[in-house]
C-alpha cells in the first residue's frame, strides 16, 4: 500500500539536548500507526515537526506528496490533530465552537453549518451539541475534540493520547468513533498512547527512546521479538515438577503455586505438558503482551 507519510533522517536539538537524532520511518495510507515512547523520548517533538508546528534542524518529511518546509500550508490542510489539552472554549456550546473553528478554513457560513451537521452525526454529538463544552464529561469532550479535528476533512488524524484519564467504558466509546471514521473514510490515524491494549490494535508500531527509533513492526512481530509466551503449571508436588523440568532441560521461574516456563513459541508447550502431566493439576499458556515487548525493548514501562 502507498505511504502517506515519509520521514527521512529527521533531526531536532534544543541547545545541547538532541531531542530527535536522525530518525526515519513511513506510515501507510489508511493505517492505524502507533508511535510509542516514554515522556522525553522525542515523539512529541517529532509530531510537532511533521505537523509544521516546529522547524526541524535536518532531514525531510513528505505528507500526502507535500514537502515539509515548502508546502506547509498544504500539509496543514491535510491533517487534523487531537491534542491532550483541548483547544475549545469552555464557555461556548459545542456547536458554537465548531462553527467558529470551521470559519478558520475559509468556508462560507452555510458550508460550515453543513460540515458541522455532517460531522456531528458521524461522531455522535447530537445529545450535547448545544451544551457548553465546559459542562461535558471527559468522553463527550473527546468526541467534540475529534469533531473539531475533522472540520477540514483531513487525510491524516493525529491523536495524542486521546483516551488518557477516561474510564474503560468511555475509552471504548471513543475508539468505536475512531474505528467508524477509519472504516467510512479510509483516514490514516497516527496515534500516541500510554495504553498498550490500544497500541496492540495498530497496524504498525514504532517505538522511540532517547531521540532514536529502537523497535518497529506489527504488534505480532514486536511481541515475537521482545516478549515470550509463558507456560504456567500449578503443581501437586513442587519438588517433583521442578525435578522433571530439570530433567528435560526446561528452565523455569517460580510463581504463586506455579512453576513457569518461558517459551520460544506456543507449540513448545506441548511436549513439556506431555512429559510433566503427572506433576501438575492444571496449566495455562499466557501469550506475550505489548507491555512485555515495550518493557523489554526500552527497559522501562510506558505506563
Amino acid at each position: 500500500m502507498e505511504n502517506i507519510i515519509e520521514v527521512s533522517n529527521l533531526k531536532k536539538s534544543f541547545g545541547e539536548v538532541k531531542a530527535v537524532k536522525g530518525i526515519s520511518f513511513s506510515v501507510e495510507q489508511g493505517s492505524l500507526f502507533a508511535f510509542l515512547g516514554v515522556n522525553g523520548a522525542g515523539k512529541s517533538t517529532t509530531i510537532d515537526m511533521i505537523s509544521t508546528m516546529l522547524r526541524p534542524d535536518g532531514g525531510s518529511v513528505t505528507l500526502g506528496g507535500h514537502v515539509l518546509g515548502r508546502d506547509d500550508d498544504e500539509i496543514r490542510h491535510e491533517i487534523g490533530i487531537v491534542f491532550q489539552d483541548s483547544l475549545l472554549d469552555p464557555l461556548l456550546t459545542v456547536k458554537e465552537n465548531l462553527m467558529l473553528r470551521g470559519s478558520f478554513y475559509g468556508m462560507s457560513k452555510s458550508q460550515v453549518k453543513e460540515k458541522v451537521s455532517k460531522i456531528s452525526e458521524t461522531v455522535g454529538l447530537g445529545e450535547f451539541l448545544n451544551r457548553r463544552y465546559g459542562k461535558l464529561s471527559g468522553g463527550q469532550r473527546r468526541r467534540a475534540d475529534i469533531a473539531r479535528a475533522l472540520l477540514n476533512t483531513p487525510k491524516v488524524l493525529f491523536l495524542d493520547e486521546p483516551t488518557t484519564g477516561l474510564d474503560p467504558q468511555t475509552r471504548k466509546s471513543v475508539w468505536n468513533t475512531i474505528k467508524s471514521l477509519r472504516e467510512d473514510s479510509g483516514m490514516t490515524v497516527f496515534l500516541t498512547t500510554h495504553y498498550m491494549e490500544e497500541a496492540a490494535q495498530a497496524d504498525y508500531v514504532t517505538i522511540m527512546s532517547k531521540g532514536e527509533i529502537i523497535a518497529r513492526g506489527t504488534p505480532i512481530e514486536l511481541k515475537e521479538q521482545y516478549s515470550s509466551d509463558m507456560l504456567k503449571m500449578k503443581y501437586t508436588d513442587k519438588e517433583a515438577l521442578a525435578a522433571r523440568l530439570q530433567e528435560i532441560g526446561a528452565e523455569y521461574i517460580e510463581g504463586a503455586e506455579t512453576l513457569n516456563v518461558k517459551l520460544n513459541d506456543t507449540m513448545q508447550a506441548i511436549p513439556i505438558i506431555e512429559k510433566c502431566k503427572d506433576c501438575f493439576v492444571n496449566f495455562e499458556v499466557v501469550n506475550g503482551t505489548m507491555d512485555d515487548a515495550f518493557l523489554n525493548a526500552t527497559g522501562t514501562n510506558l505506563e
